[in-house]
């Protein structure tokens, strides 16, 4: 498995992946050392930066997660999810075929090892308000506003 750390607006992002595909994209706080980008990963890193700058609204990755067919089942329905929409967990378990299984959805949504290509972000609670991201809501609030139609200016 190859690793690469970048630098991004929202924290240092680790890609991991080999040949099969991306297996994963966990951003935290804190540094890495900047490193040559491994060949396999080169791709992965420049959509990545494309879509941070505003320049790609989907991703054409091969992807290889690891999880169980139910977590990815949830991660295929989180890829229809358009740029710049959001589903309530409610509306993913219905998606999905099973109102009740909005719990297991929500954790399924919380394993998601691929943040931002596969966008557990787009999804929000039922009555509006952003719930749980495991990357922390300032970054799930920076990327949905990121991903907004209706950009606001600054006064100031």
């Amino acid at each position: 498995m190859e690793i690469a750390y970048v630098q991004t607006p929202i924290g240092y992002a680790e890609f991991k992946g080999d040949e099969n595909g991306l297996a994963s994209i966990t951003v935290f706080d804190g540094e890495k050392p900047a490193a040559i980008i491994p060949e396999v990963l080169e791709d992965a890193v420049y959509q990545f930066s494309e879509y941070l700058d505003g320049k790609r609204k989907s991703f054409d990755l091969k992807l290889n997660p690891e999880g169980t067919d139910f977590q990815k089942r949830v991660w295929d329905a989180l890829l229809e999810i358009p740029f710049g929409k959001t589903v309530s967990y409610l509306e993913l378990s219905k998606t999905l075929g099973d109102v009740k299984a909005i719990r297991a959805v929500a954790a399924a949504n919380g394993k998601n090892p691929l943040w931002i290509v596969v966008p557990c972000h787009r999804v929000i609670g039922s009555n509006g308000d952003l719930t749980g991201y495991a990357g922390g809501l300032h970054r799930k609030k920076w990327l949905l506003e990121h991903e907004s139609p209706v950009k606001q200016q600054s006064l100031f």
